[in-house]
């Protein structure tokens, strides 16, 4: 695959100290099209380095599927479900239409995307990273789009299983798909007629809060689509270095929260970035956050609103300031010890978890001896898998056999795909491995009967209506907008049941996503999992990572105030906002060909200590190394040796001396000029033909018609200042 070059030329001049080194003149700039909404709809951003876009993820915002009304799995609806009119389009009376629309959209649901993600020229985007599976869903949009041939990479992990969860979301679309039939254009419940009609909530999921992200909404990609995005996908190991063309060099670390998920390091010539997504220090079944490897970068990007407006009481009470969460004093090895032991490693995290899943086991366990069933759309992986481990010994110590069921297109496949990644799991994980253990014990609960896996309700083993599913169970199936797949028919079974109990995550409406299942009898426990970094962490991780700058979100300004004694500049960012960071004043080393060394005739500048030469060669970047080596050609202008680049200010009287000689008559002209520096002189000419010398304290104008005139000027100007 041939790599692109740089948009634009990224070096300037060549200086001369020890080494030959270039200089680079360009700022970094950065564009957060979405913060997201949590785990399930990660942050999204361009960042536009060393010539190069970068695109920081491609979610897709899967709670905004709350706005369309469910089809069952079977092909008809449940009786007393009539009054839900899905052929909208056939409708007559507008009151009965105006009452449908009021309350969800009965069509065929299109995927939201980024904001403004549509806007940019997928063809522009020269790279993408993608930091876990929730950030990779909306990749077939961009990968089936005309010009684009950007470079993808992800972790091994990240990229399976984002594949899994995409080939499943395609299967339970193909319900609406049967059900309504085959897109055709725009649907009608997009025209600004219908969109009238929604009620406020609705309106505000479909439009934005600002009303300009109707734009975003797209058809379902199809499974071809998947398996084509994956195929261009490079997959990394952990911290396996990829270089970018020559100049970037792109590694992966562990992020803590979730398999395969990650933090990127971004190398360029002149700036070091490390990309901070939403992070765990602590994990049950990932690889720990490996924060050492993002230290000593130039540049932190942190991307982690997990903890935007989430506040514990103890939060509340601390302004996270320097002064009152630790010393802020010059770091030493003493002070990073202190930081890691007193704040980043503290436990409380894994304690809280493990309260939270206790306590859903319990609620489990009690409404299957009440004769309930349990539904459990979670969508973190990490969270089922342990409450996959947890629930049955909770069931084992109140002496209850109940059958556990994984509904999923994919849930076997992805439970096998679990016990061969050890390269991404936490140490404890991996010394089951080496110990001949299984890494989870879902393989061990299927063997002993205590787990069913089946694709879907229409499974031949499973027969959804009569004894041979077992009632009560405790159910694990998709999807978590209970607008897909398996769980709308399992709710519409059981909702009516007072024992019954529905484990739903945070970040869901709920009372728009229960909407079509009312009246609703079961219980329904929601509950929030802790997807990023805690607040009281932050200041302490970025002071421990001792960047030169970090870019902060605008969100976040007021719950984390920096003092005025941090080491690093803080830029703060905002949605829909593109930031230019500039970059302080540097070089990097260059090798230039011996050949080209001796040919070179230095000039030093009258006002700086300053040696300077002309250089004619061809300019190569390997694996971040700069050289120059002869070109093939020597231009015209290069052999007959004239200066290309001339710099000082020319004396108008000394000029006007210099073109008499050659037969150019002119006058002076001195007038006021705006700027501080004094006046402009202009040197009117006015034989052999009209011309203009405008001679200023930055720069110098010649304005002539004839070729000739424009060309003797020049060479009489370039007599009185200096040049190469």
């Amino acid at each position: 695959m041939q790599e692109k070059l740089p948009r634009r030329q990224n070096w300037v001049r060549l200086g001369v100290n020890s080494k030959p080194q270039l200089y680079f003149l360009l700022i970094m700039k950065f564009t957060c099209l979405s913060k997201g909404s949590g785990f399930h709809f990660p942050p999204c951003h361009i960042l536009d380095v060393s010539g190069f876009r970068i695109l920081l993820d491609c979610p897709l915002d899967l709670s905004a599927l709350t706005i369309f009304y469910p089809v069952s799995p079977s092909s008809k609806m449940e009786e007393g479900e009539q009054t839900y009119d899905f052929a909208v389009n056939n409708c007559l009376d507008m009151r009965k239409r105006q009452k449908i629309l009021k309350s969800l959209i009965c069509a065929q649901p299109w995927y939201k995307t980024p904001n403004n993600l549509h806007l940019w020229d997928p063809s522009s985007i020269d790279l993408v990273l993608i930091s876990s599976t929730m950030g990779m869903l909306a990749l077939p949009f961009l990968t089936q789009t005309k010009g684009f041939s950007a470079k993808i990479y992800a972790t091994e992990a990240t990229t399976r299983l984002g594949q899994l969860m995409m080939e499943d979301l395609v299967l339970m679309h193909n319900e609406f798909h049967h059900f309504f039939g085959s897109d055709s254009g725009s649907p009608q419940w997009m025209s600004w007629e219908e969109l009238e009609l929604l009620s406020p909530a609705l309106r505000q999921v479909a439009l934005g809060k600002d009303g300009t992200e109707l734009g975003g909404w797209m058809p379902l990609y199809r499974s071809a689509d998947v398996e084509d995005c994956v195929k261009k996908v490079q997959t990394l190991k952990y911290a396996e270095e990829a270089w970018y063309n020559g100049t970037l060099l792109i590694k992966a670390f562990s992020s803590g929260l979730e398999i395969g998920s990650c933090n990127w390091t971004i190398n360029s010539p002149k700036r070091n970035i490390a990309c901070i997504s939403s992070s765990k220090f602590y994990s049950v079944n990932a690889m720990e956050f490996d924060y050492h490897a993002l230290r000593g970068n130039d540049l932190i990007l942190y991307s982690d609103f997990s903890s935007e407006g989430v506040l514990t009481n103890d939060e509340h009470d601390n302004n996270f300031s320097a002064s009152t969460t630790y010393n802020s004093s010059t770091p030493s090895a003493d002070n990073d010890d202190r930081i890691l032991k007193e704040c980043l490693l503290r436990n409380d995290e894994s304690l809280e978890e493990r309260e939270k899943l206790a306590f859903i086991c319990s609620c489990v366990v009690d409404s299957v001896k009440a004769g309930g069933s349990v539904i459990i759309p979670l969508n973190q992986l990490g969270i089922v898998l342990q409450l996959l481990e947890q629930i049955p010994v909770y069931l084992e110590s109140s002496a209850m056999k109940v059958p556990i069921y994984v509904i999923s297109s994919v849930a076997a496949e992805l439970l096998a795909f679990t016990n061969i990644i050890p390269e991404w799991l936490c140490k404890e994980r991996q010394e089951k491995l080496f110990s001949g253990e299984p890494l989870f014990s879902h393989s061990e609960l299927m063997k002993g009967e205590k787990l069913y896996v089946f694709p879907d309700v229409h499974s031949p083993e499973l027969f959804i209506f009569n004894l041979h599913f077992s009632e009560p169970c405790i159910v694990f199936s998709p999807h978590w907008s209970l607008r897909l797949g398996p769980v709308v028919h399992l709710l519409r079974r059981w909702r009516e049941d007072e024992n019954s109990l529905l484990v739903l995550e945070d970040g869901l409406d709920t009372d728009m996503a229960l909407l079509p299942f009312k009246p609703m009898a079961m219980k329904v426990l929601q509950c929030s999992f802790l997807s990023g970094i805690r607040l009281q962490k932050t200041q302490p991780l970025l002071e421990m990572l001792r960047p030169k700058e970090v870019l902060f979100p605008e969100d976040l300004r007021e719950q984390i105030k920096f003092s005025g004694s941090h080491s690093f500049s803080v830029f703060y960012y905002a949605e829909n906002e593109t930031l230019g960071v500039p970059r302080s004043k540097g070089s990097v080393d260059l090798e230039i060909a011996s050949n080209l060394a001796t040919q070179f005739s230095w000039r030093k500048l009258d006002h700086d200590d300053v040696d300077i030469t002309r250089l004619e060669g061809q300019l190569f970047i390997d694996h971040g190394k700069h050289q120059v080596l002869s070109g093939n050609k020597v231009s015209e202008m290069a052999s007959r040796k004239k200066p290309l680049l001339h710099w000082g200010v020319p004396d108008v009287e000394k000029l006007l001396t210099v073109l008499s000689k050659m037969g150019v008559k002119g006058s002076v002209e001195r007038c006021m000029s705006d700027a501080e520096s004094g006046s402009d002189e202009i040197v009117h000419i006015h034989e052999p033909s009209k011309a203009l010398i405008e001679v200023r304290a930055t720069r110098t104008v010649i304005s002539a018609r004839d070729e000739q005139l424009a060309s003797l000027i020049f060479e009489a100007i370039g007599t009185l200042t200096g040049g190469i």
